[in-house]
């Protein structure tokens, strides 16, 4: 079984700093393309940042020069770095990840993780 736990996010001023991590485990024989994704109330999952196995990225615009995702594929973990938040990129975020399991190749999501901005 596939499980993608993450972990961060929180509340902060506009102008701050926030980060997101997420790990994989469970029965992965490969670890494809990782990314965040987020909600916010009353708006459609929107992808924020996502990266490939080799370390191709590419974000929303909205977040670029603000974000950074990265990913360990040692250790099975992606990342985002939120730099200088706004009050609009208060959401939910889930992390997301492309695995091949032993059965089938499918998208797995992690739980919520809530940040707040305040202006």
């Amino acid at each position: 079984q596939v499980q993608l736990v993450g972990s961060g996010g929180g509340l902060v001023q506009a102008g701050g700093s926030l980060s997101l991590s997420c790990a994989a485990s469970g029965s992965i024989i490969r670890l494809k393309e990782m990314g965040w994704y987020r909600q916010a109330p009353g708006k459609q999952r929107e992808l924020v940042a996502v990266i490939t196995s080799g370390g191709v990225t590419d974000y929303a615009d909205s977040v670029k020069g603000r974000f950074t995702i990265s990913r360990d594929n040692a250790k099975k973990m992606v990342y985002l770095q939120m730099n200088s938040l706004k009050p609009e990129d208060t959401a939910v975020y889930y992390c997301n990840a492309r695995i091949l399991t032993l059965t089938r190749e499918s998208d797995y999501w992690g739980q919520g993780k809530q940040v707040s901005v305040s202006s």
